[in-house]
C-alpha cells in the first residue's frame, strides 16, 4: 500500500527572516524536525515540506505562525517553538497569542501571553471587572495580573494597586512575626514583590508605595474598606474561607478591577473548605465576572514543571476516584 505524500513550500522574505525562524544553530528547525514525521528541506530562503497531507499541513501552519511572530518583531524562542508545536498538534488556534504584548519590563523585555490559556486570561481582565484565574503553579496567574496592574497604573486607568494574600501558609499569625505591619506581611507577599520588581525599578516601587499608589496588605486588613479606582489582586485565594472571599469581593468600588488567583489543589486551610472552590458555584452566572481555568499546558516555567504536575495528577487520581 503506497502512502500518499504531498509537498508544501515556504518562501522567506530574506535571509534575516529565515535565520530568525531557524534559531541559533538551527535549534528551532531541529525542534520542529523532531516533532513531526514530515521531511523538511531548507535551501537558502526556501523550505520544502514533504510527507503525509495532514502532517505537511501541520508543519506549514506552524511555519506560518512563527513567521507572523517574526513579522511583529518577536524572535521566537525555543520555548515558543515547543509551545506552538504542542498547540498545532492539538489543533488549537494560536493566532495572535504570542504577539499580544501586555507590558514591557523596565529593562526592555516584552511581557506577553505565551499560551492560549494565558491569552484568554489577559482578554478576560480587559473585558471583566472581576476575574478568577485558577490553575497550577507556573501558569503565570500572579505574574500576568501584576503586569496588567502596572499597565493600568502607568496609563492612569486606576489610581492605585492593592496587593493582598491570606497569611496562613506557615500556620503563624501575623502578631507573632517581628516588625511593623509591612515587615510582618512581606514574607507572604514575596511572589508579588518578585513580579513587581520585574515591571518597575525598586526605587520607583518604593516611591509609589510611599505615596500610596501601591499598597500591600494582609487580607484581614481589607475588611470595612471600599476600593475605588483601584486594581486589586488577591493572590493564593485557595487559602481564603468562604466568609473571607465574600468580604473581599464586596470591597469592589467604582472604576476598579479585581483579580483573584489560586490553585485549588494546594489548599492549606485546616478544614480544607476553600472560598475559591465554593465561589465557582455561587458566582458562575454573573455578568462582569469571568472564570479562567489554566492547566499544565499553560505552564511556562522549566519544561519539567508541566511533567511534575502531570505526574502528581496521575498519582493522586486513584485516591480521588476512591473517595467518590
Amino acid at each position: 500500500m503506497t502512502i500518499n505524500t504531498v509537498q508544501a513550500e515556504i518562501v522567506f522574505r530574506d535571509d534575516a527572516q529565515a535565520a530568525a525562524l531557524f534559531g541559533q544553530y538551527n535549534r528551532n528547525l531541529k525542534e520542529i524536525e523532531k516533532a513531526f514525521s514530515a521531511k523538511i528541506l531548507a535551501r537558502g530562503e526556501i523550505v520544502r515540506i514533504q510527507g503525509e497531507p495532514d502532517e505537511v499541513e501541520r508543519v506549514r501552519a506552524l511555519f506560518e505562525k512563527l513567521l507572523t511572530l517574526i513579522d511583529k518583531n518577536h524572535c521566537p524562542s525555543a520555548a515558543d517553538v515547543r509551545y506552538l508545536i504542542d498547540q498545532v498538534k492539538a489543533g488549537v488556534g494560536v493566532q495572535d497569542v504570542l504577539s499580544d504584548v501586555v507590558r514591557i519590563t523596565h529593562w526592555g523585555e516584552e511581557i506577553r501571553a505565551k499560551t492560549v490559556g494565558q491569552h484568554r486570561y489577559v482578554q478576560a481582565v480587559r473585558d471583566s471587572d472581576v476575574v478568577f484565574a485558577i490553575g497550577p503553579a507556573g501558569t503565570g496567574k500572579t505574574y500576568l495580573a501584576v503586569a496588567q496592574a502596572i499597565d493600568y497604573l502607568k496609563r492612569e486607568k486606576v489610581k492605585r494597586i492593592i496587593l493582598t494574600r491570606p497569611a496562613v501558609e506557615a500556620g503563624e499569625e501575623l502578631g507573632f512575626l517581628p516588625g511593623d505591619i509591612l515587615a510582618k506581611v512581606s514574607p507572604y507577599l514575596r511572589p508579588l514583590y518578585d513580579a513587581m520588581f520585574d515591571m518597575i525599578p525598586s526605587s520607583e516601587f518604593e516611591k509609589l508605595t510611599e505615596y500610596g499608589r501601591i499598597e500591600m496588605a494582609p487580607l484581614a486588613f481589607m475588611r470595612g474598606r471600599t476600593l475605588n479606582n483601584s486594581f486589586v489582586i488577591l493572590d493564593e485565594a485557595q487559602n481564603t474561607t468562604s466568609t473571607q472571599m465574600k468580604m473581599f469581593l464586596t470591597r469592589l468600588g467604582f472604576n476598579s478591577k479585581v483579580i483573584i488567583t489560586g490553585d485549588i489543589t494546594q489548599v492549606d486551610l485546616e478544614d480544607r473548605v476553600s472560598g475559591l472552590i465554593s465561589v465557582q458555584d455561587v458566582l458562575c452566572n454573573i455578568d462582569g465576572i469571568s472564570f479562567v481555568y489554566l492547566d499544565k499546558s499553560d505552564v511556562v516555567r522549566h519544561p519539567l514543571v508541566a511533567r511534575i504536575i502531570e505526574a502528581y495528577e496521575q498519582h493522586e487520581k486513584p485516591r480521588s476516584d476512591a473517595r467518590r
